[in-house]
């Protein structure tokens, strides 16, 4: 699949990963609309995620057509509203089981579309729609893959559209004011960052295990076809849907993949992060099957502008790091520690610490330069509607997702990788090559 981006494309995505603030989210090529006037919205996964999206944030929208695979209304242990609970509620939406047949049928309809399917068709459903000149908003991680999330970058750049990568935290008050205070050099010169997740009990522990060796039933209203996409064909079993897939090579990326973004978005703000010179990851032996539930990464990034280069470094697993330990830093679940020259700053979604706290107790924070958000998700609408910025366009969230999907690279391969960007290549490892990208099953392209 590489070669379907061709060097002339990938020079120019090198071009972009040096430019030191991220292009507009805006599209100066759309047709604005006036910001009174609703958008045409297309979901494509209309149940879990995407039920919560559009009930919470895209109602207020003309929703003109639902796509999902699973039409069930309920599953016995799982919270999100599954698609057909969510159908009964937009009644004159046009319900649909194949986003390549609503796309095909209602092409001229629409003017937006929602991703919020499984990670691993993100990048067929994103691509198609727009190519089509559709606006996009996704959902973390961009992609499946390195190179999906890189051809989204090029494909949203190409066609002009407005996007926006779900992670909503990035519109909070509490990220804003730890930019401006990394930025401000509040800590100074920033070389090492350290993030971390303990466990969470979102679903059962699937992790390091072979695939099922008996199939269940396909329940009458999931088409199993379609959900498995362009991933490889198995047979259908409930550790895949309607949750679970996350922690299957196939269709998810771990915990890594699951929440890294939205962790790792703080740092790669902050610090103007772009494109790693390397990566090494460390945990239990890596299975050919399914994700870890513990896993180490460190990323190193090169020097950008006046700042220095950069260790940035992810774990999962039970406990905190041992570095927040060694620095004092406890009670924080789920962490982002910044380590500067003149002390340290500690965050996590909600709230910040400049620490130790004995030497900052008379700092003055700088006055806020970054202006509020409007919100994650209407920032985007009205983007579509206006042409003006989003935060988590393509351009920003495309080389986030590449990096983090770069550390379940390194996992996989068992060894530190040196990265090329500029030609999506792994210089030292040719192993490592086959998890930057995949041929899809027959009847999908990218």
């Amino acid at each position: 699949m590489l070669n379907h981006l061709n060097r002339r494309e990938i020079l120019r995505n090198a071009a972009l990963a040096g430019v030191g603030v991220w292009l507009s989210g805006g599209s100066a090529g759309a047709e604005s609309k006036s910001p009174n006037e609703k958008l045409n919205i297309a979901m494509i996964g209309a149940g879990g995620r995407g039920g919560e999206n559009l009930n919470r944030h895209f109602h207020t929208e003309n929703i003109v057509a639902l796509c999902d695979v699973d039409w069930r209304h309920k599953v016995e242990w799982y919270a999100r509203p599954l698609a057909g609970e969510v159908f009964e509620s937009f009644p004159k939406a046009k319900k649909y089981h194949d986003f390549r047949k609503m796309l095909d049928e209602m092409g001229k309809q629409i003017d937006a579309v929602v991703v919020s399917t499984p990670n691993h068709t993100h990048a067929p459903a994103s691509v198609m729609a727009m190519k089509m000149g559709k606006h996009c908003y996704c959902e973390k991680p961009l992609a499946h893959s390195v190179y999906e999330a890189r051809v989204m970058v090029e494909v949203a750049a190409e066609n002009k559209v407005v996007t926006q990568m779900g992670t909503q935290i990035h519109a909070g008050d509490n990220y804003r004011r730890v930019v401006e205070l990394i930025q401000s050099g509040a800590i100074g010169p920033v070389r090492e960052c350290h993030v971390w997740r303990r466990p969470v009990s979102l679903c059962k522990n699937w992790g390091l295990i072979g695939r099922p060796k008996q199939s269940q039933p396909v329940p009458p209203q999931l088409k199993w076809d379609l959900w498995l996409g362009p991933a490889p064909y198995r047979p259908h079993h409930p550790c895949y849907v309607p949750h679970d897939w996350h922690y299957w090579w196939d269709f998810g990326g771990g915990t890594l993949g699951n929440l890294g973004c939205h962790l790792i978005d703080l740092p790669f703000w902050a610090l103007k992060l772009r494109h790693p010179t390397s990566v090494e990851a460390e945990g239990p032996p890596a299975h050919s099957e399914s994700t870890s539930d513990s896993l180490t990464v460190h990323w190193e990034f090169p020097a950008r502008g006046d700042m220095p280069p950069v260790k940035l470094s992810w774990y999962h697993g039970d406990g905190s790091p041992r570095v927040s330990e060694e620095k004092k830093v406890t009670g924080w679940g789920a962490g982002i520690l910044f380590v500067g020259e003149k002390g340290m700053l500690v965050a996590n979604y909600g709230k910040r610490a400049l620490l130790p706290k004995s030497e900052f107790a008379d700092f003055q924070p700088p006055e806020p330069t970054i202006p509020a958000s409007v919100g994650h998700h209407k920032e985007w609408i009205v983007a579509c509607k206006t042409g003006s910025q989003t935060t988590c366009n393509f351009d920003y969230s495309g080389p986030l997702t590449e990096a983090v999907l770069l550390g379940n690279v390194a996992y996989r391969a068992g060894k530190k990788l040196l990265w090329d960007p500029v030609n999506l290549k792994v210089t030292n490892c040719t192993e490592a090559q086959k998890f930057i990208a995949r041929d899809y099953r027959q009847g999908w392209t990218l």
